[in-house]
């Protein structure tokens, strides 16, 4: 059960940043005549919609169930990996080698965190 709501939690974080993005370049935000208005698309609502979710079951049930000095750089770095590759996949962004040493030292450094 403790597994599923990780994946659940990074499921939703990294899907809501991905879905933000994807949705970015229709978000417009301006002032006129004193009234903000903003106007966003379905694919960012949505991508908030998750964001919002992964922030509530990390503030209610993994900070409960977790040691936060374990869980959050595990959290963390899985994170960051999948939001790394859905960049390079999804959005056709570039890594360099430092980014690819990077992804590796995360590794290490998650497989450090589990050895007891």
């Amino acid at each position: 059960m403790e597994i599923l709501i990780i994946a659940i939690y990074l499921l939703l974080s990294s899907g809501g940043l991905i879905l933000i993005k994807l949705g970015a370049n229709s978000v417009i935000l301006n002032i006129k005549n004193g009234i903000f208005n903003c106007s966003i698309s379905i694919i960012s609502l949505l991508g908030l919609i998750c964001y919002i979710g992964s922030f509530l079951i990390f503030t209610f049930v993994i900070v409960k169930k977790f040691d936060l000095t374990y869980i959050m750089p595990i959290l963390t770095g899985i994170s960051q990996i999948f939001v790394i590759l859905s960049g390079c996949f999804i959005f056709k962004e570039y890594i360099n080698n430092y980014g690819i040493i990077g992804i590796v030292l995360i590794i290490i450094g998650l497989v450090m965190l589990n050895i007891k």
